[in-house]
């Protein structure tokens, strides 16, 4: 049983240890304690998460998957990542450790598929941060147009060489903010994140008081929250990976747990605040915008694959009209700009947690003496996201909609190994009470076998290639040889890392027993 009564806390001090090394077990990281509170820590997952982001990038494609289910999927989303919520909960009071996943994982089930796990999260935030960086630059385009009233402004985003040059500006200027910590842009991220959700809930408002004036709106029905009135199950499960991937984010908080106050608790608290906020604000929006326009695939219809990738592109002036139309455009800017800062919160810190136990090169544990962030993993981080997104950008011209199908398939990956690393570790628990039991058994096995199963049937489904965009690598998916080639090439890059850290792979460094928190002043 994990001995919580002993085991260092954030803010703690290691006498005489003042860089990254092992004492006495512990392994020091230089990160700031008591950084962020409760609030705070719920506006991280939230601002990560992107609500409008993700929705004006993937309310069309759910739509042409699912139809008028969508509302029902974005619910079926939502459960097994409130499942998996509870896991990471509870593994984080035993164990709040900013490697999350990774350093569980391991805990769990031993180095290979704990660096596997901690794998699948890095790339699944690089592909993430690649696909909010291509958003913020094409809102950017559209704003700049709208505000000064010329087309060939807006237009400039068609051109592929101004479009990854502003792309790689904004993700610079994104590494260099998060370069200087998560309390450097506090005000900021407040500031946004209630920016999204008035916006939001304005576009709701007027979505709902035009449902009827459009050729192609549709009366509200019940049955919308029906998932099993979806046409198939291949569909179904498109549009679940889909949705998934809109509430992936929240598990940011956990990423900050050393530098929050209340290490052990506050982190589960923000990650369920974040996501109550988030399924609220998808099916509010979700429903106003059938209603509204429909999921049809024809004129303002969800689902015309003329707009479909970039819903409120379509939507903004005809339900917004011309002055809060460009209120909408602020917003997914904002979105996709705050996000890009606090995404590289979880990417970077996994890093760091891995370079610290030794399974990834020692460089990474560098961390600013004065900023105490991973500088050093914060840098490799954004030039590996502006380079994922160049190389795509070039490669295909719907890389945003096959990563995003991508990233779905990593998001099961890695949640659902997390999900059955609670049930393992706390096996000799389960019995102990009936809220172990159920939260850290029956819970947790659930959200990883429903992610297990979403994997499985994506993985399957992506082989064809109509699965996303509909493009092609000699004759297979490009969703299935973006999502598949990552992870062999994770899988590579772990046999190099065996060969060069042999103590790591053989179970030595991190176990169970090893106490896995602490931050030195």
């Amino acid at each position: 049983m994990t001995q919580v009564d002993v085991r260092p806390q954030a803010g703690d001090t290691v006498t005489g240890v003042s860089a990254p090394g092992d004492t006495q077990g512990v392994r020091t990281k230089g990160l700031g304690g008591n950084s962020v509170g409760l609030f705070g820590n719920a506006i991280i997952g939230i601002s990560t998460v992107a609500p409008v982001y993700c929705l004006t990038s993937t309310l069309g494609s759910t739509a042409g998957e699912v139809g008028l289910q969508m509302p029902a999927v974005f619910l079926a989303g939502f459960l097994p990542m409130l499942l998996v919520a509870f896991a990471y909960r509870e593994l984080n009071k035993a164990m709040p450790d900013c490697g999350t996943s990774f350093t569980w994982t391991v805990k769990a089930f031993g180095p290979k598929i704990g660096w596997m796990c901690g794998w699948g999260l890095v790339i699944a935030t690089i592909i993430v941060l690649s696909n909010l960086a291509g958003v913020a630059t094409s809102y950017f385009w559209l704003l700049a147009g709208e505000i000064t009233g010329n087309d060939s402004i807006g237009a400039l985003d068609d051109n592929k060489a101004v479009h990854i040059l502003t792309c790689l500006a904004l993700i610079a200027a994104a590494t260099a903010i998060s370069y200087r910590g998560m309390t450097a842009t506090k005000g900021v991220q407040y500031t946004l994140v209630v920016l999204q959700l008035v916006v939001l809930a304005v576009f709701v408002a007027l979505a709902l008081s035009k449902a009827g004036s459009f050729e192609t709106s549709v009366d509200f029905s019940w049955s919308w929250m029906n998932p099993f009135a979806v046409q198939s199950f291949a569909a179904f499960t498109a549009g679940l990976s889909l949705s998934i991937f809109m509430y992936w984010g929240w598990d940011t908080c956990m990423a900050s747990n050393e530098e929050t106050v209340g290490s052990d608790k506050t982190p589960g608290r923000a990650a369920l605040i974040a996501m109550v906020v988030l399924v609220g604000s998808y099916l509010a929006t979700g429903i106003a915008a059938q209603m509204a326009v429909g999921s049809g695939t024809e004129g303002l219809g969800l689902a015309n694959p003329e707009t479909s990738d970039n819903v409120f592109a379509a939507l903004a002036g005809p339900v917004m009209g011309p002055a809060l139309g460009i209120l909408l455009f602020v917003a997914v800017l904002a979105s996709a700009a705050a996000s890009l800062q606090t995404t590289f919160i979880p990417v970077a810190r996994t890093v760091l947690a891995m370079s610290t136990y030794e399974a990834l090169p020692k460089s990474f544990t560098e961390v600013h003496p004065v900023f105490k962030t991973p500088g050093r993993a914060t840098v490799v981080a954004g030039v590996a996201t502006g380079a994922f997104y160049t190389v795509m950008t070039l490669v295909s011209e719907h890389v945003l909609v096959d990563t995003i199908y991508a990233l779905g398939l990593m998001i099961c990956f890695y949640y659902g190994i997390t999900a059955f690393a609670c049930v393992r570790y706390f096996r000799a628990d389960l019995f102990r009470s009936a809220r172990d039991l159920v939260f850290k058994g029956l819970l947790p096995a659930l959200g990883g076998l429903m992610l297990t199963a979403v994997f499985g049937k994506t993985l399957y489904d992506m082989w064809d290639p109509a699965y996303g965009s509909g493009s092609a690598v000699l004759g297979v998916g490009s969703v299935f040889v973006i999502a598949v080639g990552l992870l062999v090439l994770g899988a590579v890059i772990m046999l190099v890392m065996r060969r060069r850290s042999p103590a790591f792979f053989r179970g030595e460094v991190l176990t169970k027993e090893t106490p896995s928190l602490i931050v030195a002043d």
